[in-house]
């Protein structure tokens, strides 16, 4: 279980203070969790916090129980979140199973990596030996990450924006991969995105404006209010979450 507790985040702009999270507290224990709102308001710095790129200038964050707040990402990812970036990161030299063994922690054979991958839809017999190099598409890199993360097997996994950079045919067979992942994972995903695929297959939405949080609730209690079907709260992201 992911707790924040009156979490701020500021930085320092042309000699003044900006404040881009302001005292946000949240309980995350559900599977599956989506954290969407207006571009500016403060959702991928919210992920940076938890996966520890960013240290809030206030608040605490405790991961079932433990205060991890003044932990960084490696020590962070010791004690179980992994993060997955907008634009995955290539290693020129490395194959698919080198990465996904390092992600699992320990030795495995060719059949258990195949299984990751199939597990996101990729033949593994055309991608186990490749290099994660430019020759792969930003579909398939984030197959592969998806793929590690699985491996990891972690309590907390966190995605900044994973349509970003792909196409319409590949988020097509991501939101599959998504759906397969809610079923298969034993921790807690969460997921930045305004797409409304993605909102469709959330146990939770959470919508954040203006470094605050402004709603957050089930599928039947948010998205018409994203979508503009009920007066009020952030009808300004529907056309956003089409």
């Amino acid at each position: 279980m992911l707790e924040l507790q009156n979490i701020s985040y500021g930085v320092e702009q042309d000699g003044d203070s900006k404040n881009i999270l302001r005292d946000i507290s949240l309980t995350i224990d559900e599977r599956f969790v989506a954290i969407t709102g207006p571009n500016g308001g403060g959702k991928s710095t919210l992920a940076k916090v938890i996966a520890g790129i960013l240290t809030p200038t206030q608040g605490r964050i405790l991961l079932d129980g433990e205060d991890i707040t003044g932990l960084d990402i490696t020590q962070r990812a010791q004690k179980g979140i992994s993060f997955a970036f907008q634009q995955p990161v290539r290693f020129k030299g490395l194959t698919v199973k080198d990465l996904i063994t390092l992600a699992s922690g320990k030795q495995i054979g060719v059949p258990e990596a195949c299984g990751y991958l199939s597990e996101v839809g990729l033949c593994a017999k055309d991608y186990i030996d490749r290099e994660v190099d430019a020759s792969l598409s930003g579909g398939e890199l984030k197959r592969i990450e998806i793929a590690m993360i699985m491996a990891r097997g972690t309590k907390l996994s966190v995605f900044d924006e994973p349509e970003a950079g792909i196409d319409l045919w590949s988020f097509s067979n991501l939101i599959q991969v998504f759906e397969h992942l809610h079923e298969k994972i034993n921790g807690s995903i969460i997921i930045i995105s305004h797409q409304e695929r993605i909102l469709d297959i959330a146990d939770r939405i959470i919508v954040l404006a203006d470094g605050r949080i402004q709603t957050q609730g089930t599928q039947d209690e948010v998205l018409p209010q994203l979508l503009g079907e009920v007066p009020g709260v952030c009808s300004a992201l529907s056309e956003k979450v089409r």
